[in-house]
């Protein structure tokens, strides 16, 4: 008599692996994704207390170079890798863009001496939701999955 597996217990062996490892990754995606969410959240709050301490030292916040999405963390001699003292020494990446490529987003409420500001994630669909925050420190866009800090309401403008 030959000692083995049959191959019927091979398969029932494989479709228990297979099951198993169907019930595992939509679990890990989801970690995953709570993980680059908790990352994006501390580094907003970081950002945010680099700004305050900014606005401490120089009696405004950093003007919004261009767009929102514009590098402004390490642009010119007015962002915050180059103000001194030193705030943040690298510019800090949203984790949801692709490869984590991009600045978080930032927008202030007027070109120069804003009084509001708002950073943000584009959050878990990639797509910048906010499209800025106006001078009543309402926030302008559509109020979806961005993760986002400002000293404004933290309300969006209604339609």
């Amino acid at each position: 008599m030959k000692k083995g597996f049959t191959l019927i217990e091979m398969l029932i062996v494989i479709a228990v692996i297979a099951i198993l490892v169907g019930i595992a990754l939509p679990r890990l995606r989801g970690m995953r994704e709570e993980g680059n969410y908790a990352k994006a959240n501390g580094e907003l709050k970081t950002l945010q207390a680099a700004l305050e301490s900014y606005f401490i030292h120089y009696k405004a916040y950093p003007v919004q170079i261009t767009t929102p999405d514009a590098e402004w963390q390490d642009d010119d001699a007015g962002s915050l890798t180059k103000a001194v003292p030193k705030l943040i020494s690298t510019p800090l990446k949203d984790p949801f863009t692709p490869g984590g490529a991009t600045e978080y987003r930032y927008a202030t409420s007027a070109s120069v001496n804003s009084d509001y500001y708002v950073i943000f994630s584009v959050g878990f669909d990639g797509i910048p939701d906010i499209t800025g925050i106006g001078a009543d420190g309402l926030l302008n866009g559509t109020d979806d999955d961005d993760i986002f800090v400002t000293n404004g309401d933290g309300l969006f403008v209604l339609p």
